[in-house]
């Protein structure tokens, strides 16, 4: 399995490591999966990739397959629809017609769920040899892994609805005969357990993270490798892409050197490999044969730590820049883009900028991020309550697990026990009581992360104590998972409406139903201000290469289907003769923000890195 912070070249390296192993075990059979919601398996090998696997014409033992979270749900209802529906009806209030509607609802977290199902299934019956795996991003990475818990929780809640089936049966009947619902409850218990012990057994599976000689790069391992040895992942190794050689620029090799000497220290005994830098991207068959060919243990390449420069130089200043956001009455910035291609600098390079404007206006700048790294990229710790960097901005990293208490206390307990049908007979408390909706509620919920988000950007914006928003957001999948979450939530608000209107005479909570019904108002309210070019300012981030270039045209007809609008796309690390296709983006302004110094010496007139780099980009961006 592959991952690492978004844009290191997971992809790449999954791709060209699923073609090596093809050619070094031509009798067995392979395949290379993506779990990314913004797959570009395709746009690394060349070729259409799709749901369906698919042999490659060179490789005739290796299959390349992008999931499809939306046709493996439908199978999974195909297959255990019918009999989950029942063991809802058993144990809750509601008839099993009334959850049929749910399976076309949208799932939040259903790329993670249907990916963790499939890679478990995959796994556990050993039809292929030996499977790659493409996974998204890391914060959503963990989350996937992540759920191996909320599937056990879920499943002894599950069992909890069965029994109240079984108490009755045993009331009325005198015993219980083991049903469908049984036989389910047991097969998916004996299948979890066994996924479960083949992702956690590194005889048989490995995480290999992908990273790049960068301090952001670096901070993000490291939190992976620790979340990884507390989910008990096994890690492989870690591969460090886009290695310097010793006739790059100074202050590059300076801080490759540098941080090089940290990976060193948090690989330990794991393999520390180094993929070298690149004059043009290793997209298709043979760049990406070659580029394996090439590996190198990453301190073989290290070479003497040159001397820092003293002189510095001011990057080139390009127009056009942006317009000023708060005169435009802008009260929302959303930065996005594929992983990896400097949304979070630019963000911070936007608050930093409007800061400096207008030292009477209050600007915060929030990442929803689950890999959260914008406090790396002011050199200081942030939190889920915000921190005053300046006197008029702050910044904060959202913390799901902290929203989502709120929103159970605000919801959820009550929603738990409407849904139980609870009678008050504590002699009955195991069969009828909320203690099975209770325990799925306690859980860190699939997808969660995206619906709180929403609602606290919606919370701050109608408070009106901040003049301008600027959000760091996570990868370009989850991005559009958050920006659809408005009408999945309202989808989700109208269906539990529709089945207290049927059941209002048995549930009551009248003034439960009315806090929900203001809450689907502010959600619609908020749709409207993510549609409003007046209100909210999208802006894209990408870089010159083919594969980002690709996602970036994906986003923005996504964000066109969305309608919200995209007026600005910022071309980041741009250098002389490196021109990006403007004809892809007609209806996006080009910024372009040069190549930024990894060093800045005590006299440029900045802070030190990586706060100097926010602070000298805020100059050329606006």
């Amino acid at each position: 399995m592959f991952s690492g912070k978004g844009g290191v070249g997971k992809t790449t390296l999954s791709c060209g490591f699923a073609r090596a192993w093809a050619e070094q075990f031509p009798q067995e059979r392979l395949l290379l999966l993506s779990t990314d919601p913004a797959h570009s398996l395709g746009d690394v090998l060349q070729v259409p990739v799709e749901d369906k696997p698919q042999l490659l014409p060179d490789r005739p033992n290796l299959q390349v397959q992008a999931l499809d979270a939306d046709r493996l749900l439908k199978n999974f209802k195909a297959r255990y629809g019918k009999v989950l529906e029942l063991l809802v009806e058993r144990g809750s209030f509601v008839a099993g017609e009334d959850l049929t509607p749910v399976w076309d609802l949208s799932w939040p977290g259903l790329n993670e769920l249907m990916g963790i199902l499939e890679i478990q299934r995959i796994l556990r019956e050993d039809n292929i040899n030996r499977v790659i795996v493409d996974m998204a991003p890391s914060g959503h990475t963990l989350n996937l892994f992540g759920l191996m818990d909320f599937l056990d929780e879920f499943l002894n809640a599950l069992n909890l609805f069965q029994e109240k089936h079984r108490v009755i049966s045993e009331s009325f009947a005198g015993r219980h005969q083991d049903d469908e619902a049984d036989a389910f409850l047991e097969d998916m218990r004996s299948h979890l357990q066994a996924g479960r012990k083949l992702l956690q057994d590194s005889a048989h599976t490995a995480c290999l993270i992908v990273a790049i000689p960068e301090p952001m790069s670096w901070f993000e391992t490291r939190r992976m490798m620790e979340s990884l040895d507390r989910l008990q992942i096994p890690i492989g190794g870690i591969f460090l892409n886009h290695m310097l050689t010793a006739n790059a620029d100074t202050d590059r090799l300076l801080e490759q050197n540098h941080i090089l000497e940290k990976f060193q220290a948090i690989a330990l005994d794991k393999p520390l490999i180094a993929v070298a830098q690149r004059d043009r991207e290793p997209v298709g068959n043979e760049a990406l044969d070659h580029l394996m060919q090439t590996l190198t243990p990453a301190l073989a390449v290290a070479g003497a730590t040159p001397a820092p420069s003293l002189d510095f130089q001011m990057p080139p200043r390009y127009e056009p820049t942006f317009p000023d956001l708060i005169e435009t009455g802008h009260r929302l910035v959303i930065v996005g883009g594929k992983g990896g291609v400097g949304k979070t600098t630019v963000a911070a390079a936007i608050a930093w900028g409007m800061s400096d404007r207008h030292p009477d206006h209050a600007i915060r700048v929030i990442s929803i991020d689950p890999a959260h790294s914008l406090g790396d990229a002011f050199g200081q710790s942030l939190g889920h309550n915000p921190i005053d960097l300046r006197p008029n901005l702050s910044a904060q990293e959202i913390d799901a697990d902290a929203l989502l208490n709120q929103f159970r206390e605000d919801y959820l307990w009550e929603l738990a026990e409407i849904m139980s049908g609870d009678t008050g007979d504590e002699n009955l408390q195991v069969a009828y009581g909320p203690e099975a909706w209770r325990q799925i509620v306690s859980q860190a919920l699939p997808g969660i992360d995206e619906m709180l988000s929403l609602l606290s950007i919606m919370e701050r914006l109608e408070s009106g104590d901040q003049d301008l928003i600027i959000l760091d957001t996570a990868p370009t999948g989850h991005l559009l998972r958050f920006l659809e979450m408005p009408t999945a939530l309202g989808d989700w608000l109208a269906w539990i409406f529709k089945l207290w209107i049927k059941y209002q005479d048995v549930v009551g909570r009248v003034e439960f139903m009315g806090r929900l019904r203001t809450l689907r108002k502010r959600v619609m309210q908020a749709q409207k201000k993510l549609q409003d070019p007046r209100h909210t300012e999208f802006i894209g981030v990408a870089q010159a290469h083919s594969a980002i270039l690709a996602e970036a045209q994906r986003l923005t007809q996504s964000l066109a289907d969305l309608q919200i609008a995209q007026r600005y796309l910022v071309h980041n690390r741009y250098e002389q003769g490196q021109p990006m296709p403007t004809e892809q983006f007609p209806q996006q302004t080009l910024i372009r923000l040069a190549q930024l110094p990894r060093y800045l010496p005590s006299d440029s007139g900045f802070a030190e890195v990586p706060l100097g780099q926010v602070q000298l980009a805020s100059k050329l961006l606006f």
